[in-house]
């Protein structure tokens, strides 16, 4: 195996069940990172155990932080890592025997002038349930535009200069601080290369109740970090327009023009669902039809949940930002 001067750090708190998985898909990189670093947030279930049970096999160091957010841990991980090449992922992924070779290959090649690269994440689902999860909420590498996109720290890796210059991870915020750190990575004036070939398998949430408190998370870190104005205010126009079409159109249908809105809100949900349909598809092969219909059946039960928590969780971040003075000169 070859072993590169390069920093691997991760953030984990009661992560017993599947920090294994990830663990042995670091001993299987054809490049190996030459030093490890693991910041626990205070794990009650065996978390460090096995984090040690592995000490003999990988070049680990624990780090024992109770009551750390994310940003703590992984700015303490960064500030302890040995290598100027720090790669980042996350618990509750598995990585693809090539992902760190891929991903820190820019920021080896001489004078480049790359400072960051920009890993990929793909959907690793286990039911039927977790396709039409992945395929709805996780893009594909030919949706993302490499000029924009901003890369989750599952799969991520950048100099600690780089990180230095940019502020670190924004310790006050609780959720979207990798996307606040990659805007200042950008606003600092960093170079960001997408290594798609650079794959982290991230298994989707397994119920709709566990998609409907992450993405009510998210929208309440996009408020907090005032991220996305456009975005959030369509959507609440959005939602707001078209119950009330739906519901002049039903009392209008024997009407032309209540069948037209009708066809132009039945085309508008079709091509909302578009996408996420074409990543289903070849997620599905193989599966008992029932699995197949109930799959599809899901997707805009998926978006709509999405929407919902998103609509709920982003004013309780801005109010929160209000409250506590936690204003930022991030205008989005």
């Amino acid at each position: 195996m070859k072993r590169s001067q390069v920093s691997l750090i991760m953030t984990v708190h009661n992560e017993a069940d599947n920090l294994p998985c990830l663990l042995e898909s670091i001993m299987a990189q054809t490049l190996q990172p030459a030093d490890i670093v693991i910041v626990d947030g205070g794990s009650t279930d065996g978390t460090q155990a096995i984090a040690r049970s592995y000490m003999d096999r990988l070049p680990l160091r624990l780090l024992d932080k109770p009551g750390a957010n994310i940003s703590e841990g992984r700015n303490a991980a960064i500030r302890m890592a040995i290598y100027d090449v720090v790669a980042v992922t996350d618990a509750g992924v598995r990585l693809d025997p090539g992902w760190l070779e891929a991903l820190v290959e820019p920021l080896q090649e001489g004078d480049s002038g790359v400072d960051v690269a920009s890993g990929f994440f793909v959907a690793d689902p286990q039911t039927p349930f977790e396709r039409a999860m992945g395929a709805t909420v996780l893009p594909a590498a030919e949706d993302i535009d490499p000029a924009t996109f901003l890369p989750s720290s599952r799969s991520v890796a950048f100099r600690k200069l780089a990180w230095a210059k940019a502020g670190g991870y924004p310790e006050w915020l609780d959720y979207c601080e990798d996307l606040l750190f990659d805007i200042h990575l950008k606003e600092t004036g960093h170079n960001l290369i997408f290594v798609p070939e650079a794959i982290a398998y991230f298994r989707p949430r397994p119920t709709l109740r566990d998609f409907y408190v992450q993405y009510y998370r998210y929208a309440r870190g996009d408020g907090k970090a005032d991220l996305w104005r456009k975005r959030h205010a369509i959507r609440y126009l959005t939602y707001l327009i078209g119950p009330t079409l739906a519901g002049w159109a039903w009392k209008q249908r024997q009407s032309i023009s209540g069948k037209i809105v009708m066809a132009c809100q039945a085309l508008a949900v079709i091509g909302y669902c578009r996408r996420p349909y074409a990543r289903l598809l070849p997620m599905l092969r193989g599966l008992p039809p029932a699995d197949v219909v109930y799959a599809f059946a899901l997707v805009p039960i998926i978006r709509l949940t999405g929407d919902v928590a998103k609509m709920a969780g982003y004013p309780v971040g801005v109010w929160w930002r209000w409250t506590k003075g936690e204003r930022r000169n991030m205008r989005h």
